[in-house]
């Protein structure tokens, strides 16, 4: 039941693991309660607990908990300055020059976690660009793929 949950996870070298017994997927959507939650939860609810995001034509989509939770743990991870966060919160990508930490694999291909400089995370994006390497420092070094800012450019 979990396996796209698990599988998106470990897109950012993390090894997350949910209690299973907690995890209720209602239709295409996945909730983490609590055990105290479980046991009076009916049949017929619309939102309960956690809410860990959605699959969508056989692809996973987090919620901003699920990116929280993972960020926890061990995971790709970037730092950003002020500028960075503004930015990519607008739903911009990520220069080089705005990074100011990396945590776990900074290589190209891989997915990270966007955080601030006060460990929040924003969002998710694909290292476009190998960040180590120095000639990168005026491109952009990562995708934007989700972040904070959406759903608000989303109510326009």
């Amino acid at each position: 039941m979990l396996k796209l949950v698990y599988d998106f996870i470990g897109q950012f070298n993390a090894h997350t693991r949910l209690d299973e017994s907690l995890v209720i997927r209602k239709s295409n959507r996945f909730f983490l309660l609590n055990k105290s939650m479980k046991k009076i939860l009916s049949e017929d609810f619309y939102y309960a607990g956690t809410y860990l995001g959605k699959i969508k034509k056989n692809h996973f989509f987090p919620s901003f908990n699920l990116l929280s939770l993972i960020a926890m743990g061990n995971a790709n991870k970037i730092t950003v300055d002020e500028k960075t966060e503004w930015l990519f919160i607008c739903g911009r990508d990520v220069f080089k020059q705005g990074i100011t930490n990396i945590v776990g694999s900074g290589s190209e291909g891989n997915y990270t976690l966007i955080m601030n400089q006060r460990e929040e995370c924003l969002g998710f994006g694909r290292i476009l660009r190998n960040i180590a390497d120095e000639s990168n420092l005026h491109r952009v070094i990562i995708k934007n793929v989700l972040d904070i800012g959406d759903f608000l450019r989303r109510e326009r």
